[in-house]
C-alpha cells in the first residue's frame, strides 16, 4: 500500500485528504506543522508528501529544500490557497513534483498523488534494475577476492552488515577500505539511505567540526548562512570516517558524544541534534599507538573497535591479482572504448610477481593506463609502462596466467534498453498519450518526444 504524508495546519483539509485518499486504497499520516512532518518521514518513510505552502512553523517551500538537504528525494506536491503564477513557477524551480490550488479539486488531486507515486516507483525500479545489471556486468563491483582471508573478510561483512555495529577497517593506503565500508552499507538495512564518505585528512583542523556537524549562522568569521554538517546529511543512513586518526581533539569529542548519545550541537549552536546514523571508520596508522603517545582518546577507541576488520596489503593475496587484473581491464576498455580480448602471460606474470606498494589502487591505475596505451587487442610487457624500473627480476614462469577477458557489452546501451521499455511500458499503460505518459515519467512531452525519436517509436 503507497503511503501518503499529509503537512498541512488546517485540521478540517488534513481529515478531507485522508478520509479521501484512505478510500482511494492509500495510508495516510497527517503532521500539522513543518516539525511535525519533518519528524514523521524518518519513520514513515512516504511515497509522497502533500505540503501546504503556508505553514505556522515555516514555509513550505523551505521545507522542501531542507528535506532536499537532509537526502530525503521524496516527490512533493505543493498545496496553496494563495495560488499565483509567480509561487507556481517558484515551486515548480525548487523541485516540487506538481501544485494544486485550494480548495481542492478531488478528483485532480487522485490523479496527482497516483501520477506521483507511480512516478516515484518508476524511478526506484529504473535504479534497481541499473543496480543489478551493473551486478551482472561487474559482479566484483564492490569486493573482489578468491583468497581466504579477502574470503573470511566477506563472511564478517556478511554477519556484521544488517547491525548497527560500529566498524573499524585498518588497512594500508590503498587496500580498499573504503570498497569494504560500502559493501557494508550495501548489504545493510540502511542500504536506501546516505553513504557519507569523510576523509578526515584532506579537511582543514580550523574547518573539521564545521563540516562534521555544521554551523550556525555568525559562529565564526565567514559563517554567513547555517550550514548542516556531514552527519546531519547522513540522517538514517552510514557515515563513513577515513583515515580516524587525523581527527582533531575537540572533534574526537564531539564524535564520541555522538557514539555514546547519537546527539550534537552544530558550531555555535545551543540546541541538541539527534541523529540516527551508523559509523564506520578506517586508518592506515596503528590507533592504539596514538592512543599510548596521547594522539587519540582511548574511550573513543574502545567504542570505534567493537568489530575489527584488518585488509591484508596485496602482495600478500597474489592469487586475487588475476581477478583484478581482469575486472579493470574490462572496466576500462568500455570506459576508453578499446577492443581488447586478453592479456598476455608475460604481461600478467609480470603484475602478479610486483610487489604492489600502492596496493590495489595502483594496480587500477597500472590496468587503466595499459588500456590506453594498447595498440593492439591484447596487453602486452610494453603497454606496462606504469611499471618500467619497478618490475620483478625473477618471474614464476610456472604459472598459468594467460586470460581472456569476458568481453560485456557497455552498461549505456543496456541502461538505454531499459529505459525504452520504461517508456514502452508506459506508453501502453496510457493507450499511446503522450501527454499522460510524460506526466507519469516525470518529463515534458518535448523530452518525451525527443526520447520516442531517439528510440524510433515514432
Amino acid at each position: 500500500m503507497a503511503r501518503v504524508l499529509v503537512i498541512d495546519d488546517e485540521e478540517g483539509v488534513c481529515e478531507l485528504l485522508r478520509d479521501v485518499l484512505e478510500n482511494a486504497g492509500y495510508e495516510v499520516f497527517v503532521t500539522y506543522t513543518a516539525a511535525e512532518g519533518m519528524e514523521a518521514i524518518k519513520s514513515f518513510d512516504p511515497d509522497t508528501i502533500l505540503l501546504d505552502i503556508k505553514l505556522p512553523d515555516d514555509d513550505g517551500i523551505k521545507v522542501m529544500g531542507k528535506l532536499k538537504d537532509r537526502g530525503f528525494t521524496v516527490p512533493i506536491i505543493l498545496m496553496t490557497a494563495f495560488g499565483t503564477t509567480e509561487i507556481a513557477i517558484q515551486a515548480m524551480k525548487e523541485g516540487a513534483h506538481d501544485y494544486l490550488n485550494k480548495p481542492l479539486n478531488l478528483d485532480e488531486l487522485i490523479l496527482t498523488v497516483q501520477r506521483t507515486v507511480r512516478m516515484k516507483h518508476l524511478v526506484s525500479e529504473i535504479a534497481i534494475l541499473r543496480e543489478k545489471l551493473e551486478d551482472e556486468l561487474y559482479p566484483f563491483d564492490s569486493f573482489i577476492g578468491k583468497s581466504r582471508i579477502m574470503q573470511e573478510i566477506s563472511k564478517i561483512i556478511g554477519r556484521i552488515a544488517d547491525s548497527d555495529i560500529t566498524v573499524l577497517i585498518q588497512g594500508e593506503s590503498g587496500t580498499g577500505k573504503e570498497v569494504v565500508a560500502r559493501s557494508i552499507h550495501k548489504n545493510s538495512k540502511r542500504n536506501h539511505c546516505p553513504f557519507i564518505s569523510i576523509n578526515c585528512a584532506t579537511i582543514p583542523e580550523n574547518l573539521m567540526e564545521s563540516e562534521l556537524f555544521g554551523h550556525e549562522k555568525g559562529a565564526f568569521t565567514g559563517a554567513i548562512s547555517q550550514k548542516l554538517g556531514k552527519f546531519e546529511l547522513a540522517h538514517n543512513g552510514t557515515v563513513f570516517l577515513d583515515e580516524i586518526g587525523e581527527l582533531t581533539h575537540q572533534a574526537q569529542t564531539k564524535l564520541l558524544r555522538v557514539l555514546q548519545e547519537r546527539e550534537f550541537e552544530r558550531v555555535g549552536g545551543i540546541s541538541n541534534i539527534k541523529v540516527n546514523i551508523r559509523i564506520l571508520a578506517a586508518t592506515n596508522k596503528d590507533l592504539q599507538r596514538l592512543v599510548e603517545e596521547g594522539k587519540f582518546r582511548e574511550d573513543l577507541f574502545y567504542r570505534l573497535y567493537v568489530v575489527n576488520i584488518k585488509l591484508p596489503p596485496l602482495k600478500e593475496r597474489k592469487e586475487d591479482i588475476v581477478l583484478l587484473v581482469d575486472y579493470f581491464v574490462n572496466k576500462f576498455a568500455q570506459k576508453h572504448v578499446k577492443n581488447i580480448t586478453s592479456i598476455s602471460k608475460e604481461a600478467l606474470n609480470i603484475m602478479v610477481n610486483y610487489s604492489w606498494p600502492g596496493n590495489v589502487r595502483e594496480l587500477k591505475n597500472a590496468c587503466e593506463q595499459a588500456v590506453v596505451m594498447t595498440r593492439g587487442s591484447v596487453i602486452l610487457p610494453d603497454d606496462l609502462s606504469i611499471l618500467e624500473g619497478n618490475r620483478p627480476s625473477c618471474i614464476n614462469s610456472d604459472l598459468e596466467l594467460n586470460i581472456t577477458l569476458r568481453l560485456k557489452r557497455p552498461i549505456k546501451d543496456i541502461l538505454a534498453e531499459v529505459e525504452k521499455q520504461v517508456i514502452i511500458n508506459t506508453l501502453i499503460g496510457h493507450n499511446w498519450n503522450r501527454q499522460e505518459s510524460a506526466n507519469t515519467l516525470g518529463l515534458n512531452r518535448r523530452s518525451l518526444y525527443a526520447k520516442m525519436k531517439e528510440y524510433e517509436l515514432l
